[in-house]
């Protein structure tokens, strides 16, 4: 998203680019999400939500953002949606090949690793896909699994490290959803995430509740967090028969079990430790990640602090979602926009 979104800006301004896709195909993890950008409707929801972050870097997602999702549909993206169906939030989803199709244009160099000389626009989607670097700043990367692009590893952060750049607060945190402990492809993504903690008992292994269901955040990226800090990243949802009727958007919990592979619905009789009274259904989850929050430094025009020349997208520029969460398309398209605009009025 924020590649393309920079790219499409800059030829709009009048600027030549070359666009650097290290992938085999254009659109990155957008390109696999369920592409809703989104913003917290309200702005001490968004200081709440993400206390931690750089309240200035935040003001520039919250007050561009609308006007962001205008420009994208004024390059013909389509609107699958026109809300989020929160009511804690105001956006659009999008399609996303749509997307692709609206910005990307014929100065892209698919499978180029690395960045060219001159004046750069980072993009490349943070570091989640880096088994080094997750378990240098996150979490042993051996059991958390990886629910984004393949190619997000790193690179934009070591190329700026070595040229002097400063990292945020944050750096241990990430973006994820519980998946089902079974093997699952990329079109599965959105699908088979386990959105229904807030309803369930949460164990680990080892048969210790961890995680109080009082405790879960609505985007329940916490805890993810937490599972992804159990033995082997893994944890068991216990539910009970009122947990099996309620609803998260169109779904009822119960769909949603229903849903998940049969080896990840775990008999009760199975089970590694004794469930509670009441138990009816169980379901074996394992964290995965699908982008990092820590990352780069970078002031409000997405110029990436101590380094000349260099600029910083989506979520390799760190300092926004700190604490919490936020949207990382939203981020990622915002920051696009400034980036560009900002290069283009200093070349």
């Amino acid at each position: 998203m924020a590649g393309l979104a920079a790219a499409a800006r800059l030829r709009e301004l009048g600027c030549e680019v070359v666009v650097r896709e290290k992938g085999t195909r254009v659109g990155g993890s957008m390109l696999l999400s369920s592409c809703v950008i989104w913003r917290h409707r309200r702005w001490d929801d968004f200081r709440r939500e993400c206390p931690l972050g750089d309240e200035h870097l935040q003001r520039v997602i919250w007050e561009r953002l609308d006007d962001a999702i205008a420009w994208l549909e004024s390059r013909g993206a389509p609107v699958v949606w026109h809300e989020t169906g929160n009511p804690r939030t105001v956006g659009k989803r999008f399609e996303p090949r749509g997307i692709v199709e609206a910005l990307a244009g014929d100065d892209v160099e698919l499978g180029a690793a690395g960045c060219a000389d001159g004046v750069t626009i980072l993009c490349t989607g943070g570091f989640a896909a880096s088994s080094e670097l997750v378990t240098r700043y996150v979490e042993p990367a051996a059991s958390l699994r990886l629910r984004a692009n393949p190619w997000s590893e790193g690179d934009a952060l070591r190329f700026a490290l070595d040229r002097g750049a400063g990292l945020t607060a944050g750096m241990d945190e990430f973006y994820g959803r519980n998946m089902p402990d079974t093997p699952w492809d990329e079109t599965e993504l959105v699908s088979l995430s386990q959105l229904y903690a807030r309803f369930a008992r949460i164990f680990d292994e080892d048969g210790v509740e961890f995680f109080l269901r009082s405790d879960v955040t609505w985007s329940e990226t916490n805890v993810v967090q937490a599972t992804a800090r159990r033995p082997h990243a893994r944890a068991y949802y216990l539910l009970d028969a009122d947990a099996l009727e309620q609803r998260v958007r169109d779904r009822t919990v119960a769909e949603m079990v229903e849903a998940a592979p049969a080896e990840a619905q775990a008999p009760l009789a199975a089970l590694p430790f004794e469930p509670p009274a009441g138990t009816v259904a169980a379901v074996r989850v394992i964290a995965a990640i699908t982008h990092t929050v820590g990352g780069l430094q970078v002031d409000e025009r997405a110029r990436v602090r101590g380094v000349d020349g260099l600029w910083a997208a989506g979520v390799d520029a760190g300092g926004i979602a700190t604490g919490g969460y936020a949207s990382g398309l939203a981020q990622a398209l915002v920051q696009g926009l400034v980036a560009a605009e900002d290069v283009a009025s200093a070349i």
